[in-house]
């Protein structure tokens, strides 16, 4: 990137709105206070004018859904309840989004538990569900590991084949009795461990991050075909179990290889498109758009691609489907999965 700031820098490439009455869910975004009080082009905040300011940029998002990033912690004794501050944070600025009819109302908030309590999470989940009321709609226990030191483990602290330890299992029996949503966020080597996890938790509604994260820096730069290649073979194996949805995008961050945000302009969505094409054709034919649904991941792809123009993307990719595929896609298939209403 050039010496713009990200503002600048992303307001080089305008477009205008394709299909702009088409309603949208956001199923996946965050929000965080920043390193300051105020919203400058020196803080790292997100918070309802951010988000608003991006929503509110001329495609028609109705309704979000906020995604764990580990805000806002409470500081107890009792280490396992710290992460319902998250909840209690974001419940309260999903409370102030009600109040202008005009902008995108923050209609689901997917906080996160230590899975590892086993069959002991489920006090923390009910705190969660005290606090964050009927917005609170499950959890995310990010697993991506990597045995690369050069590629950085997921934010909870994963280890090797997290998903799959006996506590893990049982506090995913947990999370299932009760009727929650399990995020799953890993890397693109892992997802047979999700499809184990699909088998086992028949029940258990899980939706798969970032079409499973594959990773394009460290050792795996320069190898996107082969990657490409077993990560197909594994995606099919994974979408025959109807439990799992897949959330389409999140592959604007570094950390995939793609490397927008080094450029000095930001991607047109034709070129965004050119890019990243062959992952959701992909998984929209194994999954269908019955269980798929477009994602933002601000402000983390932020880093390289605005808002309206990742959405005109997005409408690209889904333009050669029906009405009601393309509703499906951009707004039915989340209001199902976190049961969202008008």
């Amino acid at each position: 990137m050039s010496n713009l700031s990200q503002k600048e820098w992303l307001a080089q490439i305008t477009e205008e709105i394709i299909d702009p009455e088409q309603r949208i869910i956001d199923p996946h975004h965050h929000l965080w206070p920043g390193a300051s009080v105020d919203s400058s082009e020196n803080s790292n905040q997100y918070l309802l004018a951010d988000l608003w300011a991006d929503t509110g940029s001329g495609h028609n998002v109705t309704d979000t859904v906020f995604i764990d990033c580990s805000q806002c912690y409470w500081d107890l004794p009792e280490k396992s309840l710290n992460p319902v501050g998250e909840t209690e944070f974001v419940k309260k600025i999903a409370d102030a989004s009600k109040t202008d009819p005009d902008q995108a109302t923050i209609s689901g908030i997917v906080g996160h538990v230590d899975l590892l309590l086993g069959f002991e999470a489920e006090p923390v989940l009910e705190k969660h569900l005290e606090v964050g009321q009927e917005l609170f709609k499950g959890i995310r226990h990010a697993g991506g590991w990597d045995p690369h030191p050069n590629v950085r483990n997921s934010h909870h602290n994963a280890c090797e084949g997290l998903y799959l330890l006996p506590d893990f299992l049982d506090g995913l029996q947990t999370l299932a009795k009760l009727g929650y949503v399990f995020e799953a966020w890993q890397y693109h080597h892992q997802i047979s461990q999700i499809t184990q996890l699909a088998k086992q938790f028949p029940d258990l509604n899980i939706i798969l991050n970032h079409f499973s994260g594959p990773l394009g820096i460290g050792p795996y730069e320069n190898k996107r075909e082969e990657i490409f290649t077993q990560w197909q073979k594994d995606l099919k194996e994974l979408s025959q179990h109807e439990n799992v949805f897949a959330k389409l995008g999140g592959l604007a961050m570094p950390v995939n290889g793609f490397g927008f945000h080094l450029q000095d302009r930001p991607p047109s969505s034709d070129e965004f498109v050119d890019a990243q094409k062959a992952y959701y054709e992909t998984a929209l034919e194994y999954f269908s758009p019955a269980r798929c649904m477009f994602e933002s991941n601000f402000p983390v792809d932020k880093a390289s691609i605005s808002y309206s123009v990742l959405w005109n993307g997005f409408k690209k990719i889904a333009k050669n489907y029906s009405p009601e595929e393309r509703d499906q896609l951009f707004f039915e298939t989340a209001a199902k999965v976190y049961r969202i209403t008008d």
